[in-house]
């Protein structure tokens, strides 16, 4: 059985079969729903239900409460239609979202950034390139179907080369199920399978607000893309980049931001580290990286933030900059890096 989903306030629509969730349902007729990592655990997707019965599957209490439940919010993730529903959600994209594609992908090459971080390239099907957003991200499917997710670190004006290949920002987690392959046995011509594009993160380019960039660790990769993508559009929005890591080697394409810089006059870099030790000789800020916003920024009302990396940093980033910093919460655009771990806990 099949239901009618509505979005307002944009009136856009589509069907939901009784066994999908309405997220899925949506990436599958192109409507740009948000969301971040479709399993319950990030309350990107979390949106208002005006009417109609749905029933959840499991997920995360921070992610929707009891509370919420009671209010009408839903987590459209894991959420499926048991009628007709009409959602309130503010961020559907006008044109819809962009195709997603399943495919086979080349390893072209790994490089280790630091002891924990490997960048891998793949390259992408020449016949049928990937149309994506900057900051959005692909998932690899592993031989047992499982999946992994990984935001692509270069903006779509670089597939226009040939080969065309998409950038990736490995963090490794001992004992993963990917990425101790990656660190161990992949190389170069490895063939993976991927699908994409997914997420709902990307550069909100009808606004003219300053911005702040907010990355933790790996959290890095999908902001690279949208600097590439604003240099690529000649933006002249203010943006700060505030990247945080225990120890500075966790910065580890701190270079290639300083060079940016000096090409973006508009772009400002703050590193900070919140575990520096003597041999690191650092001088720089210190801290929680979301604090160090607020102690520069104590008035966030006008401008936009795009927040990525570790659950507790956006969560924390996102509760503070509203309830402190005054920004108004549709202006907080967010992708939580949930790791399996994370999701286990729904």
């Amino acid at each position: 059985m099949s239901f009618q989903i509505t979005v307002e306030p944009s009136g856009r629509r589509f069907t939901a079969d009784d066994n999908e969730t309405l997220l899925t349902a949506g990436i599958r007729q192109g409507i740009g729903l948000p969301y971040g990592c479709k399993d319950g655990a990030c309350g990107s997707c979390k949106c208002k239900k005006v009417s109609g019965t749905v029933v959840h599957g499991p997920h995360q209490e921070k992610a929707l409460s009891a509370d919420e439940e009671a209010q009408g919010l839903i987590l459209t993730c894991c959420a499926t239609a048991q009628s007709d529903v009409v959602l309130e959600s503010k961020q559907v994209t006008e044109e819809g979202g962009l195709p997603v594609k399943k495919m086979p992908v080349r390893v072209a090459s790994l490089e280790k950034k630091s002891h924990d971080v490997m960048v891998l390239k793949v390259q992408l099907p020449a016949s049928e390139p990937m149309k994506f957003r900057a900051g959005q991200y692909i998932e690899f499917i592993l031989r047992d179907n499982s999946r992994r997710s990984y935001s692509m670190a270069n903006a779509p004006h670089t597939l226009e080369v040939s080969p065309p290949q998409v950038e990736l920002h490995i963090r490794h987690m001992p004992g993963g199920k990917f990425t101790d392959p990656v660190f161990s046995t992949m190389k170069g011509k490895d063939i993976l399978r991927a699908e994409g594009p997914y997420g709902s993160f990307y550069l909100r380019e009808d606004s003219d607000k300053p911005m702040i960039l907010l990355a933790s660790g790996t959290g890095f990769a999908p902001i690279k893309a949208l600097i590439e993508h604003m240099q690529h559009i000649g933006s002249q929005r203010p943006a700060t980049l505030y990247w945080g890591g225990r120890r500075p080697a966790d910065l580890y394409m701190a270079d290639w931001v300083q060079a940016q810089c000096a090409a973006m006059p508009n772009l400002k870099f703050v590193p900070v580290i919140s575990n520096a030790e003597a041999e690191d000789n650092w001088t720089g800020r210190t801290g929680f990286v979301h604090q160090a916003v607020l102690q520069d920024h104590p008035d966030l009302s006008g401008h936009q933030v795009y927040a990525c990396g570790a659950p507790i940093v956006v969560e924390s980033a996102q509760r503070e900059y509203v309830a402190q910093g005054k920004l108004p919460a549709e202006e907080f655009y967010a992708d939580s890096f949930t790791s399996e771990a994370d999701k286990a806990k729904a």
